[in-house]
């Protein structure tokens, strides 16, 4: 048969680049091995209309015949990502000689509601399954490098608090706040009068719930919120994993926004992904069409220029500038070992479907930090125009504060 052939002239070329440590089983019994040895992962293609998925493979099609259960594959997420990686690679080469895709989206009020319940109203339980027990969906900061999770994401929450100079009074806007992670630990450890907005109302309703368990309703609010709506003055503002729904085109009004609602003396933090393509291209190999297909309908990744330049145009002068990549990576890849280590919990939460997109998608992205795909930037700003007087001599004051985390 045409397809026997093809598929024999693929695997003789897969073999002749290089050996991989890979086995592909057919409906039929057939079956290839790609290198010597047990294989760390399987594919399984159970009907001959699956063959085109890998004949022409990139992790966009390989995921989505992963998703939409075309194929199965068998090993360690991570494993999987990493085998598939390098077949994509040769397939079409390094990712340096890849062109990257810009793709930008129309974004208004209506379709990035839906886009946020789309990913974060999975179920509460869900993520709880595989992120440490305050629910922190963000990278978290590993300072000597052994910290558990739980650990890292309490040291980056007073990292960041740390860095804005939190003080007892001030007010702190949060734009994202998750299940409230960051404002319950910037109301009980800093004394913050806080206000957290999201758009998703599974985080809002537990977020809410917290609060009054911690009994700080009187110095906590959360609000089901856009920030285009927000109105008012804060001392602080943080926007922790956030920007990746604003749009390329529209982070000059998103940082002009933040800019309106600064005090004049305040600070903000932004902590967020960026591409590491000076272009703001999306991730190769098809990386980013699977994730906006499946994952994070319009997220747009800019580069960290990209950044600087739009917030400079927004009003906004950056002050200190951190690329904590290796830290993503290190929590994507326990994230992605709890997800694995806890499946048939999570199955039982979710459908197959959506258990294989996070799969994926959780192991992808420890790759692509790992990889210097994608990277994670923390930028310290001001409004523009201060005199230099205002600004710390040194960044010394960011390590001199006590470091052991409490509960939230």
């Amino acid at each position: 048969m045409f397809w026997e052939k093809k598929l024999t002239q693929w695997v003789d070329d897969i073999r002749n680049r290089s050996a991989l440590p890979l086995r592909l089983e057919l409906w039929n019994g057939q079956q290839f091995d790609f290198g010597a040895g047990h294989p760390d992962v399987t594919i399984r293609v159970p009907h001959s209309s699956a063959i085109n998925y890998l004949l022409t493979p990139s992790l966009a099609t390989l995921g989505e015949a992963y998703v939409e259960g075309k194929i199965d594959i068998e090993g360690h997420a991570a494993e999987i990502i990493r085998i598939g990686s390098m077949l994509v690679n040769q397939m079409h080469g390094p990712v340096k000689k890849l062109s990257r895709f810009v793709r930008t989206a129309r974004h208004d009020k209506r379709d990035d509601a839906e886009a946020i319940r789309y990913h974060y109203d999975v179920s509460n339980a869900f993520y709880e399954t595989w992120l440490d027990q305050n629910l922190v969906y963000s990278c978290a900061y590993f300072e000597n490098g052994d910290e558990d999770l739980a650990a890292a994401q309490l040291k980056k929450i007073d990292h960041i608090l740390t860095k804005i100079r939190l003080q007892p009074g001030h007010t702190l806007l949060d734009i994202g706040c998750g299940w409230g992670a960051l404002v319950l630990r910037a109301a009980q450890k800093f004394g913050a009068r806080c206000v957290g907005i999201t758009l998703s109302k599974n985080q809002y309703d537990l977020a809410r719930e917290r609060i009054e368990q911690a009994g700080l309703t009187d110095r906590v609010e959360i609000r089901l919120q856009d920030y285009r709506d927000i109105s008012g003055t804060f001392d602080r503002i943080t926007s922790v994993g956030m920007f990746e729904h604003v749009g390329l085109n529209n982070l000059p009004r998103y940082f002009t926004k933040i800019a309106s609602l600064l005090t004049d003396d305040g600070i903000v933090m932004n902590h967020g992904i960026t591409s590491t393509d000076p272009n703001s291209g999306e991730t190769a190999y098809g990386g980013g069409e699977f994730i906006d297909k499946y994952v994070f309908p319009q997220g747009e990744l800019p580069h960290i220029g990209l950044v600087l330049k739009t917030m400079q145009e927004g009003g906004l002068e950056a002050l200190d500038i951190e690329n904590l990549r290796r830290h993503y990576a290190r929590t994507c890849s326990i994230w992605i070992d709890n997800f694995e280590s806890r499946a048939d919990q999570i199955k039982m939460l979710t459908d197959d479907r959506h258990y294989r997109i996070w799969r994926v998608y959780l192991a992808g992205c420890a790759h692509a930090f790992t990889h210097d795909w994608i990277s994670l930037y923390q930028v310290v700003c001001t409004k523009a125009g201060k005199d230099a007087s205002t600004h710390p001599w040194s960044r010394r004051y960011m390590y001199a504060a006590d470091r052991n985390p409490k509960s939230v």
